[in-house]
């Protein structure tokens, strides 16, 4: 862990906890930070974190929080609560984000009102692309990993409000790009990010969610007439190539026709057809067709 002494808002990203919370838990039960400049507010040292991570551990596994933080003080953890579980153990995060290791403790509470809070905050900080590479997207496939459906669909949902809440271009902007999941893909939190992400550089696009039907896709595409289409898989299972030729075949090809995401075999496309292979690839690809 890095030894720099943290704010309050720094390490209440960093635990996934409500800034109000650290404050609780110094004023009852003496974990407040310790390091002090003149002039300045105190800082939590590292010694102070590992006590207030420890406190986080056992309260969330069941510990009374008084008896958390006597513990979290240098003391010993009677028999009668040393036997209760954490409440799911921790994520394999390896060296990630302090911020995911936070969002990934909030998640795993099922705090969905911090995990919203958290995310929000780092997309007002760092944009909508850094804070699904470095924050949002790790956790996530931690999650996967570990199987967790009520966590994974707890923490996809606040994700989603926040990046609704992201500002969409002005009325009257020029919408030319359409984003599609394929044929039965219900993941469609990645085309929500990407969405967010053009927003917030100013380019407009439609989005038409989960599961869209070829003829549904097509359909679109001919009404709307975009320069750039792209289609979403996260698995082979909707990876169905012939949507993307659907859409080749459905009028005046569009100028940009991409599939993303880890279900397209790149041996199997249709001629002409792009695979951006992260958030920012496909950023740069659609930003660079609207006027």
């Amino acid at each position: 862990m890095d030894d720099e002494p943290l704010t309050a808002g720094a390490l209440a990203r960093r635990l996934g906890v409500a800034v109000t919370t650290l404050r609780s838990w110094h004023h009852r039960y003496g974990l407040g930070p310790s390091g002090h400049e003149a002039g300045r507010h105190r800082r939590y040292t590292a010694r102070d974190v590992a006590r207030l991570e420890t406190m986080q551990r056992l309260v969330a596994g069941g510990v009374p929080p008084h008896e958390a933080a006597r513990v979290a003080r240098g003391g010993v953890l009677p028999p009668s609560a040393a036997g209760r579980r954490d409440g799911g153990g921790a994520l394999p995060l390896g060296r990630a984000d302090p911020v995911a290791r936070g969002l990934s403790r909030a998640a795993l509470r099922l705090d969905a009102q911090t995990a919203r809070q958290l995310v929000a905050d780092e997309v007002a900080r760092r944009g909508v692309v850094a804070t699904w590479d470095e924050v949002v997207r790790p956790v996530l496939v931690a999650i996967g990993h570990r199987g967790l459906v009520e966590v994974e669909h707890l923490l996809s949902a606040c994700v989603s409000e926040v990046l609704g809440a992201v500002r969409r271009p002005a009325r009257g902007t020029p919408v030319r790009i359409l984003l599609a999941c394929a044929d039965e893909e219900q993941h469609s939190l990645p085309i929500e990010t990407l969405a967010a992400a053009l927003a917030e550089i100013g380019v407009g696009c439609r989005m038409l969610g989960a599961r869209v039907p070829v003829p549904a896709l097509v359909a679109a595409v001919r009404r709307t007439g975009p320069r750039a289409v792209l289609v979403w898989s996260h698995d082979a299972s909707t990876a169905g190539v012939g949507q993307l030729s659907a859409v080749a075949g459905a009028g005046p090809p569009p100028g940009v026709l991409a599939a993303a995401g880890p279900g397209w075999d790149p041996a199997t496309l249709p001629p002409g057809v792009v695979t951006p292979g992260s958030l920012s690839e496909a950023v740069a690809l659609l930003a660079g067709v609207s006027p």
